[in-house]
């Protein structure tokens, strides 16, 4: 990955540190992550979503949940990586993490189906919410293609910079662990595919758990939790513990 445009000038060392000082992630993260951070394409990135979010509109989440799914789940500790697209683009949904909502917060279809599925695949009892901060704290990295959004408009915040620092995520995870359980749900997630080293690691693709795609086939009845957990044991780790805390 090239980390500035040849006509671009580099930073010094003391530049990049002043930047790594102030992104509020776990260490192992934030020096895994160090040459995408510190890249032109974060300077933009951070551009827009300075002007995004002091421009009066709501963007999601808010600027302190960005890198929830991060502080939750260090990077010495993924086991799985759970792919989504954009954040929940409605009020008071999006919390940083792919596919959750806080407990006080309505559980939307695709969050509907996928724990629909986890009780069909491994016979958990269905949850009154849908915060998924009990997966995260064990090792399932909850990360989305594009990290913010605009409330109301789905792909918003796409082609803004996200998907650059999602692939260098994705890469990271790829490079620096091994055995991890990949959960790519739609095309969006699908397309991170192509950094995975499938004789390190397992791929579970199927399509997206939105009523349109899951109810067309291919998602229910995929057993993606199940999956995962023998894969884990099989290589050494604990399983998940899918079920959601009453």
């Amino acid at each position: 990955m090239q980390l500035f445009d040849s006509e671009s000038p580099q930073k010094s060392e003391a530049e990049k540190k002043a930047i790594l000082a102030k992104v509020k992630m776990p260490e192992d993260w934030k020096m895994a992550l160090a040459e995408e951070l510190t890249s032109e394409n974060m300077d933009k990135l951070r551009e827009f979503l300075k002007q995004e979010y002091g421009s009066g509109k709501s963007v999601y989440p808010k600027a302190s949940q960005m890198f929830n799914a991060f502080n939750l789940t260090p990077l010495s500790e993924v086991k799985v990586v759970i792919l989504g697209q954009d954040p929940y683009h409605g009020p008071g949904q999006a919390m940083g993490l792919s596919f959750s909502v806080p407990k006080i917060i309505p559980k939307p279809p695709s969050l509907n189906n996928i724990l629909k599925e986890m009780a069909d695949d491994i016979g958990t009892v269905p949850s009154r919410h849908g915060d998924l901060t009990h997966w995260a704290q064990q090792g399932v990295l909850l990360l989305n293609t594009s990290l913010t959004v605009e409330e109301g408009i789905a792909g918003s915040h796409k082609g803004k910079g996200w998907e650059q620092f999602t692939d260098a995520v994705v890469d990271v995870v790829n490079k620096q662990t091994f055995n991890t359980v990949f959960i790519l749900w739609g095309s969006h997630a699908k397309l991170k595919g192509k950094f995975i080293d499938t004789e390190r690691h397992l791929i579970l693709s199927a399509v997206h758990p939105s009523p349109l795609a899951a109810n067309r086939g291919g998602f229910f009845g995929s057993k993606p939790f199940s999956k995962a957990n023998e894969y884990l044991r099989q290589h050494g780790k604990s399983a998940i513990d899918w079920q959601l805390p009453q």
